[in-house]
């Protein structure tokens, strides 16, 4: 932390909506976890969305709470320097964890993430939300670094969540909220400021629940592109049951049987631990 300048971060994470820390993660953590991607990879969970369609060259794989079947997983979320720094960029007294989400995209993976914002998607209320997207791998434009569109988290707009593929099972879910859909921001996309960064394991991306985002297939035929999101809520979340948010696909409601929290509650509990305090 301390080679790390948390009022540039905060300065530019709350005017852009996203911001990238170099060289913030310790270089053990960046092989137990290539390791443990890898292991996952070979044992999807309950969970696990296949985005490729089988016909297609690449595999494009997603997967949820990992943290709650292995231990390498758990270690990063909780262990880790991340806990800490949502903690200060969110000025937070707590830290409690949301949930990981595994985005692998192979050589040869044409399939695009569509262009979203997180929130939407989330059974939450509040602000103090962030998200850690960490490669780990040499990530850039052509493997299917995110990009970002600058200051969309102050559009005050809350779009339909996107459906990250046609096998997820999710379009159902998210048309019972009725809201209007993203603009189709690739076809026009010279109108919008986009960040975006090349990538080495070790960088973080930290980008606000409200930023709108996506980013294109993995094109290399030999580099892939494992990336890892890790979402942390603070002191002014509580549950919001809304009909629409991706807990209500059975996927779920199978890994998170004990499930039992009300809205307008506190999600600090075993399913979403406290694992940071100031």
């Amino acid at each position: 932390m301390e080679n790390i300048n948390i009022d540039k971060i905060k300065h530019d994470y709350n005017i852009n909506g996203v911001t990238v820390i170099r060289n913030a993660i310790d270089s053990h953590w960046i092989k137990e976890m290539q390791t443990a991607i890898d292991t996952i990879l070979a044992n999807p969970g309950l969970a696990s969305i296949e985005y490729t369609p089988n016909q297609n060259k690449g595999r494009y794989y997603g997967d949820f709470f990992l943290w709650m079947r292995n231990k390498s997983f758990k270690d990063f979320a909780f262990n880790s320097n991340l806990p800490q720094l949502a903690g200060k960029i969110l000025d937070s007294n707590n830290i409690n964890f949301f949930y990981d989400q595994l985005l692998v995209k192979e050589p040869n993976t044409k399939e695009p993430t569509p262009w979203h914002h997180d929130l939407p998607y989330w059974p939450l209320k509040g602000n103090d939300i962030l998200s850690f997207w960490v490669g780990f791998d040499t990530v850039t434009k052509n493997t299917g670094a995110v990009e970002y569109i600058k200051g969309s988290h102050k559009w005050g707009k809350f779009y339909a969540p996107a459906s990250f593929g046609k096998k997820s099972g999710y379009d159902d879910i998210y048309k019972k909220m009725g809201l209007d859909s993203v603009p189709d921001i690739s076809s026009n996309i010279d109108n919008y400021n986009i960040l975006s960064w090349d990538l080495e394991p070790g960088d973080v991306t930290i980008h606000h629940p409200l930023v709108l985002h996506g980013s294109s297939g993995n094109f290399s035929t030999n580099i892939r592109r494992r990336g890892l999101a890790l979402r942390y809520i603070g002191d002014d979340v509580t549950w919001d049951d809304r009909p629409g948010t991706f807990i209500s696909n059975e996927k779920f409601k199978n890994i998170l049987p004990q499930l039992n929290i009300k809205k307008g509650e506190s999600l600090n509990s075993d399913l979403f631990p406290k694992i940071w305090t100031s």
